[in-house]
């Protein structure tokens, strides 16, 4: 069961106008059709709350309606489709199979749409190294580019942790690793990300997601990406700050999409050889560290007032 990864996320929201702008400014690109895509393709999707196309609401406050998984081949959708048919009803229209989970959240499962990109990553001069930047080549140049590069993983929050995650272990998602009592990070078959799902035991009525991000081409380009984000005067929650488990760079915002939405960059590879980590979630467990946008300051004080 070759899944890659989340294709795109179909959300329902209350206001179109405002989260197609918010998704715009984040640096997705408006594909049309309510369709906003990273670099690779990968995309988040807007519909209205009430479009009967949807599939069903959750019951909660949660604006995702799915979660729409690409997989390497057709030999992945038949045995996801044959293990699934086990236990609950699966639809197969148009090469998409569709399903819920056992937390009910609804799933797609399509051939990956995503875009092969051959992008460079950030580089970094260091001593004792190579220079990865030549001469006159600046790290930072004044119109640098931060843009999306690909959906990187979804957070939800669920009422059992352990019964969810039984049910991603059975379509070949594997536990990277846990905190304590709280959920685990997931990783499917067809990628080493560290995480492509991370789940957050919760009460009934907080059930749906949490967060979602897109990968970036570095730290710079999150703290960049994040201080423009910010500068357009969209709210920051946490961070800019890099993760323990994982070892990405984060910064999350508020969005009226009902969830956070995060930058990140720079994640943790793991196969097969990797002993999974447990430790209890906290502040040290959370991030190795943790800064916080301020305006822009000099010695001779900030920049004067417009």
């Amino acid at each position: 069961m070759n899944i890659i990864g989340p294709d795109a996320l179909v959300f329902g929201v209350d206001d179109l106008a405002a989260c197609r702008q918010y998704l715009i400014d984040y640096g997705l690109k408006d594909a049309g059709g309510g369709r906003f895509e990273a670099l690779d393709g990968t995309a988040v999707v807007l519909r209205a709350h009430d479009d009967p196309a949807l599939p069903p609401a959750m019951g909660t406050a949660s604006q995702l309606r799915e979660t729409v998984y690409g997989v390497a081949d057709a030999a992945s959708l038949d045995a996801i489709e044959a293990e699934l048919r086990r236990d609950r009803e699966v639809t197969r229209r148009d090469g998409v199979l569709r399903a819920v989970d056992d937390m009910g959240f609804a799933l797609a499962f399509q051939v990956t749409t995503r875009r092969p990109i051959t992008l460079p990553a950030e580089t970094v001069n260091a001593p004792g190294a190579a220079p990865q930047r030549g001469p006159n080549s600046l790290g930072l140049p004044a119109e640098m580019a931060a843009l999306p590069r690909s959906l990187s993983h979804v957070v939800y929050f669920v009422p059992d942790a352990d019964r969810a995650e039984a049910f991603y272990r059975r379509i070949g998602f594997v536990c990277t690793d846990r905190f304590t009592g709280v959920g685990p990070f997931l990783r499917p078959e067809g990628t080493q990300d560290h995480h492509t799902l991370f789940m957050i035991q919760t009460p009934p009525f907080m059930k749906g997601v949490e967060h979602f991000t897109f990968h970036l081409g570095g730290p710079t380009e999150v703290l960049l990406a994040g201080t423009r984000f910010v500068e357009k005067g969209y709210e920051s929650f946490w961070g800019p700050g890099r993760h323990r488990f994982g070892s990405n760079w984060f910064w999350y915002f508020n969005s009226p999409l009902g969830c956070h939405v995060e930058y990140d960059a720079d994640m943790d590879l793991h196969d097969a050889h990797w002993q999974p980590r447990e430790v209890g979630m906290g502040a040290d467990a959370s991030q190795a560290f943790l800064f916080q946008y301020r305006e822009r300051w000099a010695p001779s004080g900030p920049p004067p007032k417009a």
